[in-house]
């Protein structure tokens, strides 16, 4: 249930339910009592019982209590008379002593029994005359002479009468009663579908302030409450990730500080190593310290790559780096790469070839210079782990449904089943091969970040011995 629907509902529960129960209850003891008490209990006599009541009340505030001198006047009479005719009621006026007026003759012992009965509860104001039972209301006057007097009022009282005062008592007591009970009801229902719920948020909150996630939040409750536990269960789930990232993240930093730690120790301490051998005399011909200087400097180089590598990777990484999205031919652009890298290619005896498998002109949305680098990098690890004598390496352009794909295909060594799923990950590089090629470790790790970063797809397939494709995916630019 709503909770605003819970709190209108809650509100008038609290009344209108005692009111119905105790209206329910009030006709059954009605006719429970008139079972019991072989009483007439119908609309007619209690309506005439209230009218009796009305008519005595009336009395009580009217003309005979403040200038009962008018009860001596004939209209009056007759007018008094007719009313109390109605409710069967008589009335005795005393002036001293003296009866001045009355509609029922009674005799002095009836009178004086009538005139003992002061008090102001009819149905306690009973007196029997002539066998029948008379509920009395004596009503004390002045006379404008001085005399005090007395006005008495009679009525039958019928035993169905006396239900009222019981009724009356039993319906008081039926609503409170229910009141409570309904309150009780109500504070229970709330407090289970809306404070429980809340105390559990509670306690998930406070744990979640000390570090502890390792539980589950319960949606339970009324809607919004619902909905609360279902924030706080997106929260909770959320830091728990963000928890599992940041240890991931601890790991890979530490992972990423002993890869650099190892890859740049060996560039340094054969620097080292060469820098002492000119200080110590070892290379003791100028054509020794040339050969010394040119391999400090080579290996300077190298370690100046490595760190760009690593600034680039760490910005692609953090998402820092934009790219500069341009519409691009891509039969065209493969030829300009091509074009670039071959003369170098050429130098290690590898033969690289491009091939058009598409129907027609395709364009792809790409930062030209990053994926040109992606490209480099891909074919210069091809270019380090060949192992053939007439190397090759060709690059097909094919096209899917609504994609480019980009094979660059060598015929080098190729990658064991077993390294093949981590090749694009940072630093890695067979145990082989660590320490006899050159590189940073993290030219696939950046060719990855680069495609992914163009909402495209990386991977690769290879054969040991056979040689490696690397695919590339990427979503044709469609006007």
């Amino acid at each position: 249930m709503d909770l605003k629907k819970r709190l209108i509902f809650s509100n008038a529960a609290i009344i209108v339910i005692p009111f119905v129960i105790t209206f329910v209850a009030s006709f059954i003891f009605m006719f429970i009592f008139g079972r019991i008490h072989d009483v007439d209990i119908n609309y007619n006599n209690v309506k005439k019982l209230t009218q009796i009541q009305y008519e005595f009340f009336k009395a009580d505030g009217s003309v005979l209590k403040n200038s009962p001198e008018v009860i001596l006047e004939k209209d009056f009479q007759q007018y008094i008379t007719s009313r109390l005719d109605s409710i069967e009621a008589d009335i005795v006026v005393l002036k001293g002593q003296e009866r001045i007026f009355e509609t029922r003759v009674l005799s002095i012992i009836e009178l004086e029994r009538c005139l003992e009965k002061t008090g102001d509860n009819l149905f306690k104001n009973i007196v029997e005359i002539k066998g029948k039972t008379y509920m009395v209301k004596t009503i004390p006057v002045s006379f404008k002479s001085g005399e005090n007097g007395k006005v008495v009022l009679l009525a039958p009282a019928i035993n169905d009468w006396m239900t009222t005062e019981k009724l009356f008592i039993f319906s008081i007591l039926m609503f409170v009663i229910s009141f409570i009970i309904t309150n009780v009801v109500i504070i229970i229902t709330f407090s289970k579908k809306v404070i429980t719920p809340l105390g559990k948020l509670q306690t998930a909150a406070g744990k979640i302030s000390e570090g502890d996630l390792d539980f589950e939040i319960i949606e339970d409750g009324d809607a919004q409450i619902r909905e609360l536990c279902h924030s706080f269960e997106k929260m909770r789930l959320k830091l728990v990730e963000a928890n599992y990232t940041q240890k991931k993240y601890d790991e890979s930093r530490k992972m990423l500080f002993s890869s650099i730690s190892h890859d740049l120790k060996t560039p340094i301490t054969s620097i080292k190593g060469y820098v002492e051998g000119i200080l110590d005399g070892v290379a003791n011909t100028p054509g020794k310290v040339e050969k010394y200087l040119k391999t400090v400097h080579s290996k300077a180089v190298h370690m100046d790559r490595m760190i760009d590598d690593l600034l680039l990777y760490s910005r692609l990484d953090m998402n820092k780096v934009s790219f500069n999205l341009e519409k691009t031919d891509v039969l065209k652009y493969f030829e300009d790469c091509i074009y670039e890298i071959d003369i170098e290619l050429e130098k290690s005896n590898i033969k690289l070839e491009l091939h058009n498998d598409m129907r027609g002109k395709r364009y792809i949305m790409i930062d030209r210079d990053q994926v040109r680098r992606v490209v480099i990098n891909i074919i210069d690890n091809s270019r380090k782990y060949m192992d053939k004598d007439d190397g090759k390496i060709d690059i097909f352009l094919r096209e899917a449904t609504s994609n480019v794909v980009i094979e660059l295909k060598d015929n080098g060594s190729g990658i064991s089943e077993s390294d093949l799923p981590y090749i694009f990950d940072r630093f890695y590089r067979a145990d082989s091969a660590r320490d006899t090629k050159k590189g940073s470790g993290l030219g696939l790790a950046i060719a990855k970040q680069i495609i992914e970063g163009h909402g495209g797809k990386i991977w690769a397939v290879s054969r040991k011995g056979e040689g490696t494709s690397v695919m590339i995916s990427l979503k044709k630019y469609v006007d």
